[in-house]
């Protein structure tokens, strides 16, 4: 059975092949010091919890699936699917780990197999899972269609998950630590084009907790045509529309909050919202915080 047969149906139809091919040991328990870490690793984020947790039924039953591994120099392995396995085997303190060794020669196929075990796993987080499915199109030459089949998804699902990546990096790091759910993500894909609306909507969600129907509410109000800006000064001393409007974006970046600028004449205040004694605090430690020469 070839690599290629087995993609799409998991890591356990491997295990059905002659494991002692060519009178070279396929399967065996390794010593895991020997073994390297896949620096095409789709997941980026473990979860320290749920890592625990693993560990935790490792001591007691043992690493249950096999790790895929390919031989590298020195009576070393180059791990190809399985690192969650391996960091909770090691916090385990188990000194060895049972491993599928798969032959050198199909790398391409291993980095395959190796993004499709960890979607089937259900081992990665919104943004891994997008970037899984954008190294398979893209390094594999695949359609969405033919990543649809290999991984047991619809085609919407990959396409709906692939649109995560157009959103700014920030927010690709927020849905990856689970700061937003993936849910909050969808809604503000709507809105991507304006930063300053995406940065104010995002730091509502998060200081005011609000739900997907709550989010979705305010970005509908924010798109309805806007009313037509105003280019003239109205009064002698009244700062431009444009000038403010800068000042405004720019403060708001800064502080992570909601700034107005009220003008009367040559005079005016400048008010900045805040949400919480704490985001008080925040905000008294920004404004006071001496520069360092």
């Amino acid at each position: 059975m070839s690599v290629k047969s087995v993609l799409g149906r998991g890591v356990g139809a491997l295990l059905r092949d002659d494991l002692a091919e060519n009178g070279e040991e396929k399967f065996f328990f390794c010593d895991i010091d020997k073994i390297e870490p896949n620096p095409d690793q789709p997941r980026k984020h473990f979860d320290e919890d749920k890592l625990q947790m693993l560990a935790e039924s490792i001591a007691e039953k043992g690493v249950i699936q096999p790790l895929l591994v390919t031989r590298g120099a020195g009576n070393r392995f180059h791990l190809i699917a399985g690192e969650r396995r391996l960091r909770a085997a090691r916090i385990a303190g188990r000194e060895e780990v049972p491993v599928v060794v798969m032959p050198a020669d199909s790398e391409g196929k291993n980095l395959e197999l190796a993004l499709i075990e960890n979607i089937q796993r259900h081992d990665l987080n919104p943004i891994e899972e997008a970037m899984a499915y954008s190294r398979l199109i893209n390094d594999f030459d695949l359609t969405q269609e033919m990543v649809a089949k290999k991984v047991g998804r619809k085609r919407s699902t990959i396409t709906n998950v692939l649109r995560l990546l157009n959103l700014p990096d920030y927010l690709q790091d927020d849905v990856a630590a689970g700061i937003i759910s993936e849910g909050h993500a969808r809604v503000l894909l709507r809105i991507k084009d304006n930063d300053h609306l995406l940065q104010e909507v995002r730091g509502r969600i998060i200081r005011e907790e609000l739900s997907v129907r709550e989010t979705e509410r305010i970005c509908r109000q924010h798109k309805r045509p806007p009313q037509k800006a105003e280019t003239t000064v109205k009064k002698t001393g009244d700062l431009p529309t444009s000038y403010c409007r800068a000042m405004t974006n720019q403060l708001t970046n800064h502080l992570n909050t909601k700034v107005r600028i009220v003008q009367n004449g040559k005079r005016g205040k400048l008010e900045i919202e805040y949400y919480s004694s704490d985001d008080l605090d925040r905000l008294m430690t920004i404004l006071t915080k001496k520069s360092v020469g």
